[in-house]
């Protein structure tokens, strides 16, 4: 098949998502929860032809030389496909954020006001490997009134398929417009190109993967990107912090799930208390096979076992057992290093003095800064949002984790009995 046919196929999904999206933006909750519930049980019905179509992604993923990690993110079975359906049913069950009414007045004329909630319309999602985010975006786009397009990688293609497919034909039986729920077929770079370019139908296009994917989706896009590039956190152990607390909250935030955006990448110990505190934290980390980079002083103090940590180190996302140590002389200095390399994620401190720790929360710039808590609670889930699509580090139009209010726009509402606006001689 050739670009202009790919083109021409893509657009045309556009074109139905727009419809769809029309219909989506006038179901009230309920038919939306019946037909959440009724994808759940498309995706039961279709475990058969969805395990056969991810074998076929397991095959090709070892043909091609996947690592065991990429293998395991790709893999469902009877478990992890009832864990996919059982998070759809809970969808269902979060509140409907459309027609939320944010504000309302009115003035002195008698003109009424309202501000509420509506969904955005259309959005596109550019995914890689892993195959439950089919469900959980098409899902999440749902409950929020959005038609939605979606694009995964060729890791995943027939999984994807199947789900997209059982998710759709589920959901028809209870009352879902026809395309609302579109998956891209193709895998080749085209399909990206495309998409990013059909501004006309998509209102808003979201990359969830690697650095590379992003930069080229925010490169081509004619439409709001919403995005974050890399998980570069930091973790900032205060004079006045509680070693025993900063141990725990360091390890986890490496340790627990290292290979994820919101797991520590740097961290940073006040001089004072750096002699007592790194060989504790060394010690821990070395029980979890963690390599060490740190700056001359933390060498200093630990002397054996701990890596130069060059310029470099400072600004990269690890996303495996690497941590880069510094020891600063103040907070000040903490604060200066994470506003200079952090990619604006998730940071912390760690301190026992309030005004200390409400004076570094509010000169970090980052989506989301935390206190005497361990970075890994930047998710969705942890938020209490019930489910999330990603997470955002821009400031428009969405920061931090992305659940249904962040897939909803709003809309005034005027409403009169016949008032006129009557123009002076100046205006």
């Amino acid at each position: 098949m050739d670009n202009g046919e790919i083109e021409e196929i893509i657009l045309g999904m556009g074109a139905n998502a727009r419809a769809a999206a029309h219909e989506l933006a006038v179901l009230d909750s309920r038919v939306k929860n019946d037909i959440l519930r009724a994808m759940a049980t498309g995706l039961r019905g279709s475990e058969a032809d969805i395990l056969r179509a991810n074998t076929l992604d397991i095959k090709a993923g070892e043909a091609n030389g996947l690592s065991s990690a990429m293998l395991d993110r790709l893999r469902l079975d009877t478990t992890r496909l009832e864990a996919i359906a059982a998070g759809v049913e809970e969808v269902a069950e979060l509140p409907d954020p459309v027609g939320e009414v944010l504000e309302e007045w009115t003035r002195a004329n008698d003109v009424h006001f309202q501000q509420l909630r509506v969904p955005i319309g259309v959005i596109g999602i550019i995914y890689e490997s892993r195959p439950n985010v089919t469900s959980d975006a098409a899902v999440l786009c749902l409950k929020s009134g959005n038609a939605t397009i979606l694009r995964g990688g060729s890791e995943a293609i027939h999984s994807n398929k199947a789900i997209a497919a059982a998710l759709q034909s589920g959901g028809e039986k209870a009352g879902l417009p026809a395309n609302a729920i579109q998956l891209i077929p193709f895998t080749d770079r085209q399909s990206v190109s495309v998409m990013a370019g059909m501004d006309q139908w998509l209102d808003v296009i979201i990359p969830r993967g690697g650095k590379g994917l992003i930069e080229t989706v925010v490169s081509l896009a004619r439409m709001p990107v919403i995005k974050h590039y890399d998980g570069i956190c930091h973790t900032y152990v205060d004079k006045h912090a509680d070693l025993d607390m900063a141990v725990a909250i360091a390890d986890d935030a490496k340790t627990q799930k290292p290979g994820v955006c919101n797991a520590l990448e740097t961290l940073l110990v006040h001089a004072d208390i750096a002699d007592d505190f790194l060989p504790i934290m060394a010690e821990a980390y070395s029980v979890k096979g963690v390599e060490i980079r740190g700056c001359a002083k933390t060498q200093a103090i630990l002397i054996d076992g701990v890596k130069e940590a060059t310029a470099e180190d400072w600004d990269t996302e690890y996303l495996d057992l690497i941590i880069s140590i510094k020891v600063v002389d103040d907070m000040v200095a903490a604060i200066e290093h994470i506003n200079t390399h952090s990619s604006r994620h998730s940071d912390c401190i760690i301190t026992e003095e309030g005004q200390r720790a409400e004076s570094f929360i509010s000169r970090i710039d980052s989506a989301c800064v935390f206190h005497n808590v361990s970075t890994r609670f930047s998710d969705g889930g942890e938020f209490g949002f019930g489910a999330e699509i990603g997470i955002s580090t821009d400031k428009l139009h969405a920061r931090g984790p992305m659940a249904l209010r962040e897939l909803t726009s709003y809309q005034y509402r005027i409403r009169g009995a016949g008032q006129t606006r009557t123009l002076n001689a100046t205006t």
